[in-house]
């Protein structure tokens, strides 16, 4: 399964242009769409999830048309959206239950096998019964989760899917996602850049609605091969740096700043050669688009 997004745009009544002309090609697997908040992506997964128009531009599932087979789309789609409410008096358990009478599953047997298999993959099989007004945040998150794999969907998309998890709770939704993903194509929607480098095999950068890179973590990464270097200077002299380097990220350590520069050529001055990571290649995108010391 592929799925075709070209030219798409979209502009909302107020003159927020959210989509700019984007085109991509995502096949089975992980596919991050890493970005800061505002760049456009919930605009994006919202029209591929059927949730709103496109001004110009398509988008095909193999042979569907997303933008005009909504309902044909809806049957193999699974969405977690960034935010996303619940009916605060009812049960996991149950409510899980008729999500899969919607998808279709006609049996009472399989859907208790199957709304019990999602609740213990995400780890809240012994809270099947309690209402989901009384889940914490990160409960109700792994509740979104589970209802975004009901009925066997062949495109899902997650919005920030990790937000309000602990790190063991991260750890199991990126086990989870990897094992879905070996046959499905999964949207991964996220600000943080470990959510990409540790799931997804191919990626792109969206900003300010615009795509601004698209590939595999490790073409993006070896792009920038000998060009990281980094350096330790006083927290006062970040804006003489700046002035003379193109300073794509800075970390404070007790007192101190860790900079991080792209440069084509060793610019000596006590810089060292550092290997680069994902998060620089982030930066070096974003950093033309944005102050990367707002995002």
């Amino acid at each position: 399964m592929q799925l075709l997004i070209n030219g798409l745009s979209k502009t909302y009544s107020n003159g927020v242009q959210a989509i700019k002309n984007v085109s991509l090609t995502l096949n089975e697997g992980m596919f991050g769409l890493l970005g800061p908040n505002g760049a456009g992506k919930s605009s994006l997964m919202r029209t591929i999830a059927t949730l709103q128009e496109a001004d110009e531009g398509s988008i095909y599932l193999d042979h569907i048309d997303v933008l005009k087979e909504k309902t044909a789309v809806r049957q193999l789609l699974g969405y977690l959206p960034q935010e996303f409410g619940v009916y605060p008096k009812i049960s996991a358990e149950q409510m899980l239950d008729h999500i899969a009478q919607l998808k279709g599953i006609s049996s009472k047997g399989e859907r208790k096998e199957l709304v019990g298999y999602l609740l213990d993959k995400v780890n809240l099989y012994k809270d099947k019964r309690k209402n989901l007004g009384g889940y914490s945040g990160g409960m109700k998150q792994r509740f979104g989760i589970a209802q975004a794999l009901m009925g066997k969907p062949r495109l899902i998309i997650v919005d920030e899917p990790t937000a309000g998890l602990d790190p063991a709770e991260r750890n199991r939704f990126y086990n989870l996602l990897s094992e879905i993903g070996e046959n499905t194509i999964v949207i991964l929607s996220t600000h943080i850049v470990e959510d990409v480098s540790t799931l997804c095999s191919r990626f792109a950068i969206i900003c300010q609605g615009e795509v601004l890179f698209a590939g595999s973590p490790d073409e993006a990464i070896n792009q920038l091969d000998r060009k990281i270097f980094s350096k330790v200077i006083p927290k006062n002299d970040i804006l003489k740096y700046r002035q003379n380097y193109n300073v794509i990220s800075a970390q404070l350590k007790a007192g101190e700043l860790l900079i991080r520069i792209l440069s084509e050529f060793d610019p000596l001055d006590g810089f060292t050669s550092t290997v680069p990571n994902l998060e620089d290649v982030y930066f070096t995108h974003i950093g033309s688009k944005v102050d990367i010391n707002t995002v």
